[in-house]
């Protein structure tokens, strides 16, 4: 199964659901001094959503910066993006963003830290995903741990 990077404010709530999720997942950093993590492989993407009311400011620097280096934006392979249903149409809009950006799609959305039902959700979509994802990898690739 691929990995997991995410992109979590000092709220927390995109690693909090990150943490109940369970899977391999690497953190891009809140300072933008820090150092970027380096995906081990083809990866999904959280996210949460900042906007204004016009949509401005929807993907976190750091995300957009993260995002910005060809290489890491190579394995990309989709994204999971939260939000806050307040705003309406704006909702969860940086996956949309991003998901258009990159040509990957968007897999799920999910409110704040998300519920045990967005846990189990996307649990099971990652699965079939990258279990449809590496149906053509060859049989030591299916083998290998992530």
């Amino acid at each position: 199964m691929g990995r997991l990077i995410y992109y979590s404010s000092a709220s927390g709530n995109t690693a909090r659901f990150i943490e109940k999720l369970g899977l391999p997942a690497q953190r891009i950093p809140i300072s933008p001094e820090a150092e970027m993590p380096v995906p081990e492989g083809p990866f999904v993407l959280v996210t949460p959503s900042y906007a204004d009311g016009l949509g401005r400011g929807a993907v976190a620097k750091q995300v957009i910066r993260f995002l910005n280096d060809p290489e890491r934006r190579g394995l990309l392979r989709g994204v999971i993006a939260s939000g806050n249903r307040n705003f309406g149409s704006l909702y969860a809009c940086a996956g949309g963003l991003v998901a258009t950006k990159c040509n990957v799609p968007v897999l799920y959305r999910f409110e704040l830290a998300g519920t045990e039902t967005d846990i189990d959700r996307v649990r099971a979509g990652l699965a079939k995903f990258w279990g449809t994802e590496c149906s053509t990898c060859t049989q030591m690739e299916q083998l290998t741990p992530a």
